[in-house]
């Protein structure tokens, strides 16, 4: 699962050869989303139409615009991009799905019946 080095080169490059139908479909999405063109590409918006329904669709161009504002926010006050030390790091986190499943069930056994009331002190 991800991204690899090669198929960002490949994306930057245009070329979504790489990619599946349904995986360049969200690549062009994004892409005209992004430039503020998507409005005038109804092939493209079709061709997402192919793949998911209209509430995924909110959801994927939501990701995209949210990404989008985070860059402009990122890039206007100058914050760096995460260092690979750190993406390492969290790649690191990624474990199997039955680990994660006991810790939300440990978790969940230690979950409180109630919560203290607000002020409370408590």
């Amino acid at each position: 699962m991800g991204i690899t080095e090669t198929d960002i080169a490949a994306i930057s490059e245009g070329d979504y050869s790489p990619f599946t139908e349904k995986e360049r479909a969200v690549l062009l999405w994004a892409e005209h989303v992004t430039l503020n063109t998507a409005r005038e590409r109804d092939d493209i918006f079709e061709e997402v139409k192919r793949h998911f329904t209209d509430s995924e669709i909110v959801e994927l161009t939501m990701v995209i615009t949210y990404f989008n504002m985070r860059n402009k926010f990122n890039d206007a006050l100058g914050i760096p991009i995460e260092a690979q030390d750190e993406i390492d790091r969290n790649k690191i986190r990624r474990k199997n799905p039955d680990d994660l499943k006991a810790y939300l069930e440990a978790l969940l056994a230690d979950w409180p019946d109630e919560f203290p009331e607000v002020g409370s002190g408590a």
